[in-house]
This record gives C-alpha cells, structure tokens and sequence, in this order.
C-alpha cells in the first residue's frame, strides 16, 4: 500500500505542473483576457439598451447613455495609440448619431487594443513607453488605466439601463 501511495504522489508531482490548471500566467496573457472580457461586458450593455434611450441623461449635466458608448471609444484611442504599436488606426465616428454605429466606434476601439497588445509579448508590454497623461510607464499601464476607465463608465451606464427598466446582461439569471 506504501507503495501505491508513493507512486500516486509521485505522479501528482509530475502531472500537476503541467496541467492547465498551474500554466505560467503572464502580464501580457492576462491583459489580453481582460482586454476581451472588458470588451465583451461593454459591447453586451450597449446592446442591451433601447435605441430610443441611448439620449437618456439621469439628470441634464450627465452625458447620455451614448455619449458614454463614444467616451469609452474616444479614450481608448487616445491611450491605445501610446503603446507605439505598428495596428493602424481605425476610422472612429466620434459623431455617430445611431446605437449601431455608437457600438461600432467602441467595439472597433477594443478591437484596435486587441490588435496592438497582440504586437507585443510579456517582455515588450513591460517596456517603458511615455503614455499620454500617465507619464513614463510601461506598455500595460495604460491598458490596465483604460480597464479602470472602462470599469467606473460601465458602472455609470448600468445606472442608465437600470433607471430605463433594463437588466444589465452581467446582472441577468
């Protein structure tokens, strides 16, 4: 019995490093999750909103629920194109009028950050870059400053969709 059990640690031991479940997780693997994970949660509460509310305010010196959709795409450009990455531009309608092209213009701007952390790996995204208003820092700073950019928005936004009688698709059953 000594003996089986020895042979079940020894193979746990060998197994369990390379098993999925304790793969080496790195910076740059883990903004590209959450990169994707911030688009799928935006563009899914842009879509869950009506049409004829995206001009919604909660009170008159509030942006509407669309100029939100469009500020989330306007600031991602603005720090996305500080990485130095090679990814052109997309062209961004910073004056849609139409919840299509409002989830569009964000859904390209995530689209655009995916693209360029793609440019780089877990060495490179720990470069020192000059990022816009944050100074020296490292490629994943300004990323990691757009997720909580986009974090405290989504959390504005849900009040919208809430107050229109809309469940956000992140709070749904």
């Amino acid at each position: 019995m000594k003996v089986f059990t020895r042979l079940c640690l020894l193979a746990a031991v060998v197994i369990a490093p390379s098993s999925p479940a304790f793969a080496q997780a790195t910076i740059h693997g883990d903004l590209t999750k959450d990169w994707a994970g911030q688009k799928a949660l935006l563009v899914g509460l842009a879509n869950a909103m009506p049409e004829d509310k995206y001009g919604f305010k909660p009170t008159p010196a509030q942006r509407s629920f669309g100029e939100h959709v469009l500020h989330i795409a306007q600031v991602n450009m603005m720090l996305i194109k500080t990485l130095g990455g090679k990814t052109p531009e997309p062209a961004i309608n910073m004056k849609a009028t139409t919840k299509a092209d409002m989830v569009k213009a964000m859904s390209d701007s995530f689209d655009y950050g995916s693209k360029v952390i793609a440019e780089f790996n877990n060495t490179t995204i720990q470069e020192t870059i000059q990022a816009a208003f944050l100074g020296p820092s490292t490629r994943a700073r300004p990323m990691y400053f757009l997720v909580g950019h986009t974090q405290d928005t989504y959390g504005q936004m849900v009040v919208y969709v809430r107050l229109n009688g809309v469940t956000p698709p992140a709070s749904a059953p």
